[in-house]
């Protein structure tokens, strides 16, 4: 082996590292930056629907706004006008931009 061809391979395996380490940033990048505050808010979200009860106001996914009369297992009961009563499931729950901005959280967007 001549010390050009030595020199090479060092310079190829150098190359190597340094796309591995370029690789390791970008994940490190994309999960401080965008996986990681998306699940943080899922959890939030989670926590709000498990704590809602009778008479709180929310927002559906839909963009029907009511006040819940009745909780079940995976759903709830809201009424949205006088005497006007719907069931939907507790995914499509979001917490009302009103009740947010008493709160003073910003869980609404």
């Amino acid at each position: 082996m001549t010390a050009l061809s030595i020199l090479l391979q060092a310079s190829a395996a150098g190359n190597g590292m340094s796309s591995i380490l370029m690789m390791v940033a970008l994940i490190a990048i994309f999960y401080f930056f965008m996986i990681r505050p998306q699940t943080k808010r899922q959890k939030e979200i989670r926590k709000f629907r498990e704590a809602l009860t009778v008479g709180d106001k929310v927002v559906t996914a839909g963009g029907l706004f009511g006040k819940i009369k009745e909780v079940k297992s995976d759903s709830f009961i809201i009424e949205i006008a006088e005497n006007t009563r719907v069931r939907i499931a507790k995914d499509s729950v979001y917490p009302s931009a009103a009740d947010a901005k008493e709160n003073g959280t910003d869980q609404a967007k």
